[in-house]
């Protein structure tokens, strides 16, 4: 039996992780910062991330926040992994954190290169945006009486229990540097899928296209966060939304 630190354990990605490590008879161990024992702020590090990963034989990282403190909170897990002689650490990244001028993606990028860099056994999955991001995004949008989109944007998601299971396998393997990008079934439009999620929703909505300023749109459009030619997803868009609001929407 492997002893698995997965940090964000309670979080979209982190608990399926958990979830699937544990159905193999793996122990695992949830960090992050309101779950006891390992109750850890990982930008603040301190000796209760000693504690967590004492014993540990591999971590997966998951932990991550648009808002920032991602390379703070790596540097301390990598140097509490380094002090407890962890044998291997799985990241999680997203397609096009080379390509797209985007800061959280540039953030990403960053930590990639602190794993790289560690000493430490790794590996590096990046994955296209899950399907639950994209329905945030949606809820956030469809507020108003009219849905504004970026035009010309097209997008990849993938569903995030297939990618719990392939951070599950990694984990359970030896390190194996940077590893084939996942990518969802289909790469669509986001008009598409916002029509599919206001059918689904129940939501009436204008929907129109404007189209933005400055390289990080220009990237977006361009295809960099998108992976067709890694296209491995089995779950669609609408198959999650029917799980979401059930086949027939909702009012």
């Amino acid at each position: 039996m492997t002893t698995i630190l997965v940090t964000g354990g309670t979080g979209t990605l982190g608990r399926h992780v958990g979830e699937r490590l544990r159905a193999d008879r793996h122990e695992v161990r949830v960090l992050s910062r309101h779950s006891p024992p390992y109750a850890v702020d990982l930008r603040e590090g301190g000796g209760g991330l000693d504690a967590a990963v004492a014993g540990v034989d591999t971590v997966v990282h998951c932990a991550s926040s648009p808002r920032g403190g991602d390379e703070e909170a790596a540097g301390h897990l990598l140097a509490a992994a380094r002090r407890a002689g962890v044998g291997h650490l799985v990241y999680i990244s997203i397609v096009g954190v080379d390509r797209v001028p985007y800061g959280y993606y540039q953030t990403k990028m960053a930590v990639e290169k602190l794993v790289e860099e560690s000493g430490l056994g790794w590996t590096v999955l990046r994955t296209t945006q899950f399907h639950d991001l994209v329905l945030q995004l949606f809820g956030v949008l469809s507020k108003p009486p009219v849905m504004v989109l970026p035009a010309g944007v097209r997008d990849q998601p993938v569903d995030v229990t297939e990618v719990a299971g392939r951070l599950a396998e990694l984990a359970l393997g030896a390190p194996a540097g940077r590893v084939d990008d996942m990518g969802g079934p289909e790469v669509r439009s986001l008009e598409s899928r916002a029509r599919a999620y206001l059918a689904a929703a129940g939501r009436r909505r204008a929907v129109v296209n404007v189209p933005l300023a400055g390289q990080a749109y220009r990237a977006f459009r361009a295809g960099g966060h998108l992976a067709p030619e890694r296209a491995v997803g089995k779950g669609t868009f609408e198959e999650y939304l029917a799980a979401r609001f059930g086949a027939e929407g909702r009012g």
